[in-house]
């Protein structure tokens, strides 16, 4: 079940330049379009932060983190990054947040990983190379590279806080957290794209897609609901019954899952590399997925055999 959220929440992560590249061709400002998909999921989500409420009180900190990181980082540094730099360049540097996430793992909260996930996110991160065929553009822009870093620093903290509270009785509910992300991501968020000098009028016309007009506003339904309520809600979930590091891994399937659907309804066609690329991500996110288990088990593994070294626990301290 893990694993098919984490899939799902790919796919809906995926889909989001998909619509979005319409909107911005027909003269929307890329970052009045992440305002747009953030503030739109937020009011969507209104009535769950209503209803956890108590979650504020309780939980501030990660409410804040999570907006902060999860939400507005992400989005803000990526945007910026790909100002400067190839967006492919941008998205592998992101992309390397399931390495770092092996890293904090590892070194910051001092527990063990298998041999195996890293292999996996070793696989990952060179498919995700060919696929968005890194060696195409490097333009080695200081800034724009720390900006990227500065997305998968962000892209860490969105599996991390996700995972935040998962093994306790007094576990945050992962809807509410959600709910409040986006909220205060949309603040955030309002602050850097100033929504007001947005034209407004692109809602109400037409985008086109391959060459197909397609109404403004179901693509920014589809931006809004399914490429972040329902991304959010699946990959949160997902993070909750795997660990951080698997679902990191599953995440790179994004990229792949973008370059595909780009093709199909864009028209960005494939080369021989990215096709073999996507097969290496599938690999990598497969293997890691199979290799460590979400949660430890309660007792000790009997016979304390190769088993146990592979129990590799999913939830933060």
């Amino acid at each position: 079940m893990g694993l098919t959220l984490a899939l799902v929440s790919a796919l809906a992560f995926g889909g989001s330049g998909v619509a979005a590249k319409p909107l911005i061709e027909a003269g929307l400002d890329p970052l009045h379009v992440v305002w747009l998909r953030v503030a739109g999921a937020a009011v969507v989500m209104l009535p769950l932060a209503v209803r956890h409420r108590g979650l504020l009180r309780r939980r501030p900190a990660l409410l804040a983190g999570f907006g902060l990181f999860a939400v507005a980082g992400v989005q803000a540094c990526y945007f910026a990054a790909i100002s400067r730099i190839p967006v492919g360049v941008a998205l592998l540097v992101e992309y390397l947040a399931p390495a770092l996430v092996l890293g904090w793992v590892r070194f910051v909260q001092r527990r063990p990983v298998t041999r195996a996930a890293a292999v996996g996110v070793v696989l990952a991160v060179g498919g995700l190379a060919c696929v968005v065929e890194v060696w195409a553009g490097l333009g080695f822009d200081a800034l724009g590279l720390a900006l990227a870093l500065g997305a998968a620093c962000c892209q860490v903290g969105y599996f991390v806080l996700s995972d935040q509270g998962s093994d306790s009785e007094e576990s945050p509910d992962p809807l509410g957290v959600i709910a409040y992300g986006l909220l205060i991501g949309a603040a955030v968020l309002t602050v850097v794209a100033r929504p007001w000098s947005m034209d407004w009028s692109v809602l109400t016309g037409t985008a086109t897609m391959d060459g197909t007009p397609v109404a403004a506003f179901l693509l920014l339904g589809w931006i809004v609901l399914i490429a972040t309520v329902a991304a959010y809600v699946t990959g949160v979930l997902s993070v909750r019954r795997l660990s951080p590091q698997v679902a990191g891994v599953v995440a790179c399937l994004e990229a792949v899952i973008a370059t595909v659907l780009a093709w199909v309804l864009l028209g960005e066609h494939l080369s021989a590399p990215q096709i073999v690329g996507g097969v290496v991500v599938l690999a990598g996110a497969l293997i890691a997925q199979s290799s460590a288990p979400a949660k430890a088990p309660d007792e000790p593994v009997a016979g304390g055999g190769p088993e146990r070294e592979l129990s590799t626990p999913g939830t933060t301290a």
